[in-house]
């Protein structure tokens, strides 16, 4: 297996599929563009929406892209699990209309066996519980074995990118990281949680379309809609234990280390803060870039959460003078070369991240001495609760 940089698997993926006819579009905003169900981009496809449904005319019917996504219903579990971002980056091919099942099956197998060089006794493949296809063009196409293959229900194989709206059945692609990292139990198997099993690549087959009744009835053409999560690749191909110790995240984390004058390694509560830290900074970044400013409602009070949540893990960690420009300027540095926005909005997002800083700041240390003003008042005793 090749040892490669995370921006090198990047070019790779969009180089993969230029060669195969995809047009390369750049990532859309993490303000979803004409969607009013969605609060941030959460995935590739959301762009693309109105092809899928026929209303619009795509530029091309292949199309890649990688894709900044924002994601916030795993907020509590970032810095705990080794693989929990609010952003992170998607890698994703479509077809609108154009190929199917057929070619998008053997495709992925060969990117990830040949391009990438993982070890084919290290994969495994989940189909729709009903998609005999599926499972047969596995088989012919890529030439994985039946008993590499498992079959899953709605909950695991069956993907919409929200109530309503286009859907389809999907397989996914897991790297095995081997028995030392699993639960051990006789039944763990791919849809076991115990981490021995990542999911790297879901291919979905974009077919329907589901309306508020939850009906499902046929698109105008049969689609591809597939997602690859860069750090999660990166995370394999660089034989690390989590996605924060990828050259992707990995020298950020190690700054908010020594901002904070901490070792970044150890376990415990300080890696939790250290990675929480990383991640909410780069979201932060990536979300001003982006036009969202702090406020007290929608995407503006989840810019502020993050940025006070990170600030606040960094006082838990001892930092108590200006930390997030420093951590801002490396996200900008590192990933403006490939989103130019980040550059162009270079002075407008450090603003905004020290200006919040200093106000978080200011009124924890207003709230501390108020605090410890009641606590002398009462001689170290039990304060009243009102």
């Amino acid at each position: 297996m090749k040892t490669l940089h995370g921006a090198e698997i990047r070019d790779r993926f969009l180089a993969y599929f230029k060669e195969r006819g995809h047009l390369h579009l750049p990532s859309s905003s993490l303000v979803p563009r004409k969607d009013p169900t969605v609060l941030l981009t959460t995935a590739g496809m959301l762009q693309f929406k109105p092809y899928f449904m026929g209303l619009e005319k795509p530029p091309g019917t292949r199309l890649t892209t990688v894709q900044k996504c924002f994601r916030t219903t795993d907020l509590d579990s970032v810095g705990h699990t080794a693989r929990h971002h609010t952003f992170f980056e998607m890698l994703g091919n479509f077809s609108f209309g154009d190929y199917f099942k057929a070619e998008i099956i053997p495709w992925a197998w060969d990117f990830l066996t040949k391009e990438l060089e993982l070890p084919i006794d290290r994969l495994w493949v989940t189909v729709f519980t009903t998609d005999d296809e599926a499972e047969r063009l596995w088989q012919e196409k890529a030439g994985v074995a039946k008993d590499r293959i498992r079959r899953l229900g709605e909950e695991s194989n069956f993907w919409a990118a929200g109530p309503t709206g286009p859907c389809g059945p999907c397989s996914e692609i897991f790297y095995d990281f081997g028995p030392d990292r699993g639960c051990g139990r006789p039944e763990c198997g791919v849809d076991c949680e115990c981490g021995r099993y990542l999911e790297v690549w879901n291919l979905v087959f974009m077919e329907f379309n589901r309306d508020e009744s939850g009906r499902l009835t046929p698109l105008p053409a049969k689609n591809i809609d597939t997602g690859m999560g860069l750090e999660r690749i990166t995370s394999v191909i660089q034989g690390v234990a989590t996605n924060f110790d990828t050259d992707l995240v990995k020298p950020l984390v190690e700054l908010a280390a020594a901002k904070a004058g901490k070792a970044y390694g150890n376990g415990g509560k300080t890696d939790v803060s250290l990675k929480l830290i990383a991640d909410h900074l780069r979201g932060s970044t990536f979300l001003i870039g982006d036009g969202v400013t702090p406020s007290n409602e929608g995407r503006g009070y989840v810019l502020r959460r993050i940025i006070r949540r990170a600030i606040r893990h960094g006082r838990l960690l001892g930092v108590t003078g200006p930390f997030v420009g420093d951590l801002a300027r490396w996200v900008i540095d590192t990933y403006g070369q490939v989103y130019g926005e980040l550059q162009q909005q270079r002075q407008f997002i450090l603003d905004t991240l020290i200006g919040e800083e200093e106000r978080f700041n200011a009124t924890l240390d207003n709230g501390i001495s108020l605090f410890e003003k009641a606590v002398a008042r009462h001689d170290g005793k039990v304060l009243p609760g009102e």
